[in-house]
C-alpha cells in the first residue's frame, strides 16, 4: 500500500492513493418500534413525551463496530475496529461493505468531510486514513516518526477546513489536508485526550479523559484548559450544540455537563440510574442532547430546556455504545459489544 510519508511541523508530503479489495454482505435489518421513551431526570417529564422507533442492523461478526458517521450517499461508515476496516452500511437494504485499512490497522474515529471523505484516526497504524467514498481508494498520513503509539481517538475540522485530532498517550495534532502538513503538539496534565468537537463557527475543543478537562484549541495550537466542576469526573467525549455551548460526558462521574464561552461557566446534570457511566455524547439538529450510559446499558436524550431525561433501553446487553452521531431525524449508535447498528427515528425525520 502506497501511503504518504510522515511530516513535521511544516513539512508538506505528496500523498498518493490505491484502490483496496472491499467485502459486501446483505443482512436484513430487524426493527422495532416503540412510541415513548420511559421518562426520568430532575423533573418531571412533560407531554407529549419523545415518541421513537428503534432499527436494528447486524453487520459482519468481528466487526466491532466503534464509531459511526451518517455518509452523505444516505449510508452510515462505521470503523470496524476488530477486523482493521472501514465499514459501510445502506440502511435501506442492510447490504454492508468493508474496506481493509491495512495491516494492524485499529480504526477507531470516522467523520465525513469535503466531497463525503470518511476521515478516519487509526491507532493501529498511527495515521489518519481518508477514504474516498466512489472509489474506496484511501490516502494515508503517518504521524511523525517520533510520534510513535499515539493512540488516537477522535477528529474534527476547523472553520479554515483543517483536521484536528486526539491522541490518548498524551497528544493533540492537526492536518492540513490541502498540503498534507502535520503538526502534533503535548497535550496539558498528559494522558488523555479523546473525543474533539467543532462548533459552529469552527472552533476545536477536546476532552481530556485521564486529564479531567475540556481544552479548548487556539488556532495556533495553544490549549486553555476548561475544568469542569466535579473532580475527577473523567471528561471523556465532548459536542457543541448549534449556539457553541459544550456538552461533556463524564465517564467517572456519570454526569453530562456543560460549558458555556461565553459566560465561562458550568452546569451539571447526573444522568438516570444508580451507577451511571457516560461515555458518548452527541447534540442533535434540535440541541437535544444525548448521551450513552455504559452503566445503564441505555441511551438518553437530553431536553435543556426542562432539564429532563428520556431513557432507551438499548437492545443488546452488554451494547457498548461507544460514540453517537446522526443526522435530521435520526441518531446512529454502535454497539460494539454486539456487532450491530442501532438508529434511532422519530417523527418528521
Amino acid at each position: 500500500m502506497l501511503v504518504a510519508s510522515a511530516c513535521t511541523d511544516t513539512s508538506v508530503v505528496s500523498t498518493t492513493t490505491t484502490k483496496l479489495a472491499t467485502s459486501t454482505t446483505t443482512q436484513t435489518p430487524a426493527q422495532t418500534t416503540s412510541t415513548a421513551a420511559p421518562a426520568t431526570g430532575s423533573t418531571t417529564t412533560p407531554e407529549p413525551l419523545f415518541e421513537w422507533a428503534l432499527a436494528v442492523f447486524p453487520v459482519p461478526a468481528g466487526s466491532r463496530p466503534h464509531d459511526v458517521a451518517p455518509a452523505d450517499d444516505g449510508g452510515v461508515w462505521y470503523t470496524a475496529q476488530g477486523s482493521a476496516e472501514l465499514g459501510w452500511l445502506d440502511p435501506k437494504t442492510g447490504e454492508t461493505r468493508h474496506i481493509s485499512l491495512g495491516s494492524g490497522s485499529r480504526p477507531h474515529g470516522v467523520i465525513v468531510g469535503a466531497g463525503g471523505t470518511a476521515w478516519i484516526t487509526d491507532s493501529g497504524r498511527n495515521s489518519i486514513i481518508a477514504v474516498d467514498p466512489a472509489t474506496y481508494a484511501i490516502t494515508e498520513y503517518p504521524l511523525p516518526e517520533d510520534r510513535q503509539d499515539a493512540n488516537l481517538n477522535t477528529a474534527a475540522f476547523s472553520a479554515d477546513g483543517r483536521l484536528w485530532f486526539t491522541g490518548q498517550s498524551g497528544v493533540y495534532g492537526v492536518l492540513d489536508p490541502a498540503t498534507g502538513a502535520m503538526q502534533v503538539f503535548d497535550a496539558p496534565r498528559g494522558r488523555g485526550p479523546y473525543g474533539i468537537t467543532a462548533t459552529p463557527s469552527g472552533e476545536i475543543y477536546y476532552a481530556s479523559l485521564a486529564g479531567s478537562y475540556v481544552g479548548q484549541v487556539a488556532p495556533d495550537g495553544s490549549v486553555t484548559v476548561l475544568v469542569p466542576p466535579t473532580p475527577a469526573q473523567g471528561a471523556r467525549r465532548v459536542w457543541s450544540d448549534s449556539q457553541g455551548a459544550i456538552w461533556v460526558s463524564e465517564w467517572n462521574s456519570g454526569q453530562l455537563s456543560r460549558y458555556e464561552p461565553d459566560t465561562e461557566t458550568w452546569a451539571t446534570w447526573p444522568l438516570p440510574g444508580p451507577q451511571p457511566q457516560a461515555y458518548a455524547v452527541y447534540v442533535d439538529e434540535a440541541d437535544f442532547v444525548w448521551v450513552s450510559d455504559f452503566g445503564g446499558n441505555a441511551v438518553h436524550r437530553f431536553d435543556p430546556s426542562t432539564e429532563t431525561f428520556d431513557t432507551i433501553e438499548l437492545p443488546s446487553n452488554p451494547s457498548n455504545v461507544r460514540q453517537i452521531l446522526g443526522r435530521p431525524g435520526e441518531v446512529w449508535l454502535p454497539e460494539s459489544a454486539a456487532d450491530q447498528l442501532v438508529a434511532v427515528l422519530w417523527p418528521g425525520g
